[in-house]
């Protein structure tokens, strides 16, 4: 009988979990997932999803069929989405040059730019039906509404700027917005130690696309003309979307509450390191995208071969394919501040250097060199977003802060009007010299923030590392 005695409290002892303790864990498994999914290979590059996390890891399966299906599914959506967003350059030249020749240069830039802006920021609102379980809604009327909008593109006429602009900038980017987070955010139902992994095959069908469709376009627009080009690039696209819908499922789980947003925004508005790095990101980004829309337009009218030409921008894209891997080996060396600071400071060197392109080995230098420190400045981005945080818990809502940034960056009087100011600055005499000076000025800007924001972190963990010492 006393024997039966001992034995019951030895139980109720082994089931007994103190809150503390239990807390304890909790914020341990935080950091561990933010520190997988702060690996430079595992990063998307244009917005960081919601952070949503199944009930418990066990729960996770990390592999299995279906996981790699919706990985397989997710990769061909960033191939539609983001891949055809980063392929802009194509119809910048082809609009200026054939089909919308009476626009200027910095009107047709707001076609692409209002693209970016509607794929990032509809993630604010996308997210958040995500977490209340719209997967398949989003998917499919995503899909749905980008495969609709690429075929209303081809019905679009010559000099009829409207019709473009609401069909390419608006209706494409609205069906890419709303199937761009779900595909990301549904890896995390499925994958916890492996998830960088996924995330880095998933991040690499942007950059694949970003090379598929200007080599479809490039030799299918002036062979079958406009219509007949943009028809057969969404039947390209819809199909895929298909295959990925098919692909992609999603899997029951409770899910995180998300984070108060403003009330960590508030705090980090104190934070000099964030602040730096937030306006660096968005005086960055005014330069940023200077090479990738117009280098290839720069290359046909500097006279080079139109067949070279068409190849520019892909170029510059494979070698950004390249550039956004390449982290996953160094930065546990280098640093991600200091490739974050490195890879700005290269790129706005290289901006300012468009302006002596004019022939072919100084296209393939300034593609190559210029696409791989961007390439490895995207990848950079979420990295550096764990550095500035201190309280692991809040990661996830620094992350949807941030795609208010990246959101801003596009907005009608920050970075949004850079490539269209680019144009204006350009005019129908094509200056290059005076938007290769503007975009590297900003990009510079940019740089001086980010180096200010490294500096002043290294200062903030250098105190926190003393007082320890000093209490002690």
């Amino acid at each position: 009988m006393s024997t039966s005695q001992l034995a019951v409290p030895e139980r109720v002892e082994e089931k007994t979990v103190d809150p503390d303790s239990q807390g304890s864990v909790n914020k341990s498994d935080a950091s561990t997932t933010v520190q997988e999914s702060s690996d430079p290979t595992g990063v998307v590059e244009e917005s960081i999803p919601p952070a949503v996390a199944p009930s418990s890891d066990l729960d996770v399966p990390e592999g299995g069929r279906a996981a790699w299906c919706t990985v397989a599914g997710a990769f061909l959506v960033q191939v539609c989405g983001f891949g055809y967003t980063g392929s802009f350059g194509v119809y910048q030249d082809y609009y200026t040059r054939v089909y919308l020749i009476n626009e200027s240069s910095s009107a047709i830039s707001w076609i692409g730019s209002i693209n970016g802006f509607v794929v990032i920021s509809s993630g604010l609102i996308v997210g958040r039906l995500f977490d209340r379980g719209y997967f398949y809604h989003l998917l499919y009327g995503g899909s749905l509404i980008l495969s609709f909008s690429l075929f209303m593109l081809s019905l679009a006429k010559p000099e009829k700027y409207y019709q473009i602009l609401l069909s390419q900038g608006i209706g494409v980017a609205l069906g890419a917005g709303m199937v761009y987070i779900p595909s990301v955010a549904v890896l995390s139902q499925y994958f916890h130690k492996r998830r960088a992994l996924a995330m880095t095959i998933v991040a690499s069908g942007s950059s694949l696309g970003s090379i598929i469709h200007p080599i479809m376009l490039n030799n299918t627009l002036n062979k079958l003309g406009f219509g007949s080009a943009a028809r057969a690039n969404a039947g390209m696209i819809t199909g895929l979307l298909i295959i990925a819908c098919v692909l992609m499922r999603t899997r029951e789980q409770q899910l995180k509450p998300p984070p108060n947003l403003w009330v960590s925004a508030k705090r980090f508005s104190k934070d000099g390191a964030y602040v730096f790095a937030t306006i660096g990101m968005t005086t960055f980004a005014l330069g940023l995208y200077f090479p990738l829309f117009y280098i290839q337009l720069d290359s046909v009218k500097h006279g080079l071969s139109s067949t070279f030409s068409f190849y520019s921008l892909v170029i510059l894209n494979v070698s950004s394919f390249f550039g956004r891997l390449s982290p996953g080996f160094v930065a546990h060396v280098l640093g991600v501040g200091n490739m974050t600071v490195a890879s700005t400071f290269v790129c706005a060197i290289l901006i300012f250097g468009m302006i002596g392109l004019g022939s072919l080995a100084s296209v393939v230098v300034i593609g190559v060199i210029y696409g791989f420190f961007a390439g490895v400045y995207i990848t950079m981005l979420a990295p550096l977003l764990a550095l500035l945080t201190d309280d692991m818990s809040e990661l996830g809502c620094v992350y949807t802060d941030i795609n208010v940034v990246m959101a801003s960056r596009y907005s009608s009087v920050c970075p949004m009007s850079g490539t269209p100011i680019d144009g204006a600055l350009l005019t129908d005499q094509f200056h290059w010299w005076r938007p290769a000076v503007f975009s590297g000025i900003m990009a510079l800007i940019g740089f001086g923030c980010y180096l200010t924001s490294i500096i002043l972190l290294r200062q903030r963990q250098h105190l926190a590392s003393t007082s320890p010492r000093e209490k002690a």
